[in-house]
C-alpha cells in the first residue's frame, strides 16, 4: 500500500516553525517539495545544536537520501539559490543529486527588486511591508505573461535575448533615474542557467513517478494561510497561494495526491509587516513573547508583532485547508506567565463575529473576545511526553483544540528537533504506520 503524502503549511501569518516540523517528519518521506513563495520565506531548523536557515530549499535537505524539490509555483532568484547552496556546502550538506528545480519556475531578476522597492515607496502610509526582494513583481510578470522561466535559460538563446531586451526596456521606461543594460543581464542569466542545469527537471513527472512507486512525498508551504493572495488579509498578503490549493498548481500534482494536511500554529500569534492583528499586544508582555520566542524574521531580521493565540484565525485556516491536525509550536515561550489567554471571537461595532471576516475594516475595528486560563510556572522546555507537561499547560492545549476545532497532534517544546511531543494515537501516527 502507498504511504501517505501530506501537506505541511502555516495556519496563521507565517513564522510558525514549519521548518522544524518538516525537518522532524522528513525521515518518513522520500521527497520534500516546496510549492510556492520565494526567498522571502525563512525556515529555521536547529539540528544537534546547529542552526540552519533555509529560504528556497525545503527543510528536508538536512536528511541524506531525501530528494528536495523546488516547484513551478516558486519564484527563484538564482543568486539567492546559489548562496543558499554554497552555505549548506560550507556546513557539510551537499545538494548534488538531491535537489530538483522545476523547469517551469519563474525567475526573479534584478529589476524585480528595483520595482518592488519603488512600488512599496509609492504606497506611502499604505505600505504592505514586503521584504523588497522582488517576489511580488516576479509574480506580476508571471501573471502578465512576460516572465522568464528557468527552461528559457536552457533553450533558444535568440528567444531569451528578445525577452530580456523587452523586459529591460519596459523597466527603463518605469525607472528613468537609471538605465539598465540588457547585455550583462543576459550573460548572467545564461551563466546561471548553466550552473542550474544539473538540477532542472520536470518535477511534476518526478513526483508522479515517486508516488506511483509507493513512496511518500511531503508538500512544504511557505508563508501561511492568512498571507495567501486569495484567502489572506488582502492586500497585506504575499503574492502566491500559501494555502493547500497551491500544492496542486505549484507542483503539478492532482488533489487526490494529498492524503493529509498538517497545519502549523504557534501557541500564541505573530505577524511580520503591516495589516490587522486583532490580538496584538504591546509593552512589556509583547516584549516578553518577542524575546522569549526570538521573534525576529529569519529572512529580514525584522521584529515580529506578537499577540495571544487567535482561535478564529485557526478555525478559518482549518476550513480553508481541511486541516487534519495541528503542530503546535513554541509552547515553552509561555512558561512562567501567571495567566494565558486565547481569542474565541471578535466584538465589532456591528455585532459579534465568530468567523474570520473578509473586510479588513471590520477586522481592524475588531476587539478580541478572550478566555483567560491559569498559567504554569514549571518549564515545558524539552518535554517529549504529554505527561511531562504541567497540568495547566495541558488544559491550555485542550481548550485551544476545542476553540480551534483541530486536534494538536504534535507539540513543540523547544527549538531542537528532539524537543517535541508526538501525541500517541493521533492521526500523525497513523500516517506513518
Amino acid at each position: 500500500m502507498s504511504k501517505t503524502n501530506i501537506a505541511v503549511l502555516g495556519a496563521q501569518w507565517g513564522d510558525e516553525g514549519k521548518g522544524k516540523i518538516v525537518d522532524l517528519l522528513t525521515p518518513n518521506f522520500s521527497a520534500v517539495a516546496r510549492y510556492q513563495g520565494g526567498h522571502n520565506a525563512g525556515h529555521t531548523v536547529y539540528a544537534d545544536g546547529t542552526k540552519f536557515v533555509l529560504h528556497l530549499i525545503p527543510s528536508g535537505i538536512l536528511h541524506p537520501g531525501v530528494t528536495c524539490v523546488i516547484g513551478n509555483g516558486v519564484v527563484v532568484d538564482p543568486l539567492a539559490l546559489f548562496k543558499e547552496i554554497d552555505e549548506l556546502a560550507r556546513m557539510g550538506i551537499a545538494v548534488d543529486g538531491r535537489l530538483l528545480v522545476s523547469e517551469k519556475a519563474h525567475m526573479i531578476l534584478p529589476y524585480h527588486r528595483e520595482l518592488d522597492v519603488l512600488s512599496e515607496a509609492r504606497r506611502g502610509e499604505r505600505k504592505i511591508g514586503t521584504t523588497s526582494r522582488g517576489i511580488g513583481p516576479a509574480y506580476e510578470d508571471k501573471v502578465g505573461r512576460r516572465g522568464i522561466r528557468i527552461c528559457d535559460l536552457l533553450g533558444d538563446r535568440a528567444a531569451l535575448q528578445q525577452e530580456v531586451r523587452e523586459n529591460v526596456s519596459a523597466r527603463n521606461r518605469i525607472i528613468k533615474e537609471s538605465t539598465l543594460d540588457w547585455k550583462p543581464l543576459l550573460e548572467q542569466l545564461i551563466s546561471s542557467g548553466e550552473r542550474m542545469r544539473p538540477w532542472v527537471a520536470d518535477v511534476s513527472l518526478f513526483l508522479a513517478r515517486t508516488m506511483q512507486a509507493g513512496k511518500a512525498v511531503m508538500f512544504e508551504g511557505a508563508q501561511a494561510t492568512l498571507l495567501d493572495i486569495d484567502h489572506g488579509t488582502y492586500p497585506f498578503v504575499t503574492s502566491s497561494n500559501a494555502s493547500v490549493g497551491g500544492v496542486c498548481t505549484g507542483l503539478g500534482v492532482p488533489p487526490r495526491a494529498i492524503g493529509g494536511v498538517l497545519g502549523v500554529a504557534k501557541a500564541y500569534t505573530t505577524r511580520v509587516g503591516e495589516g490587522p492583528l486583532p490580538t496584538e499586544l504591546s509593552g512589556e508582555l509583547a516584549d516578553r513573547l518577542r524575546e522569549g520566542g526570538q521573534e525576529y524574521g529569519a529572512s529580514t531580521g525584522r521584529p515580529r508583532r506578537c499577540g495571544w493565540f487567535d482561535a478564529v484565525v485557526v478555525r478559518y485556516s482549518a476550513r480553508i485547508n481541511g486541516l487534519d491536525a495541528l503542530a503546535l509550536t513554541k509552547l515553552d515561550v509561555l512558561d512562567g506567565l501567571p495567566e494565558v489567554r486565547l481569542c474565541t471571537g471578535y466584538r465589532t461595532p456591528n455585532g459579534t463575529l465568530s468567523e474570520f471576516p473578509a473586510d479588513l475594516r471590520a477586522l481592524a475595528a475588531a476587539e478580541p473576545i478572550y478566555e483567560t486560563l491559569p498559567g504554569w510556572s514549571r518549564s515545558t522546555k524539552g518535554a517529549t511526553r504529554l505527561e511531562g507537561l504541567p497540568p495547566a499547560a495541558r488544559r491550555y492545549i485542550d481548550r485551544l483544540e476545542e476553540a480551534s476545532g483541530v486536534p494538536c497532534a504534535i507539540i513543540s517544546t523547544g527549538s531542537d528537533r528532539g524537543e517535541t511531543i508526538v501525541r500517541p494515537g493521533s492521526i500523525v501516527e497513523s500516517w506513518f504506520t
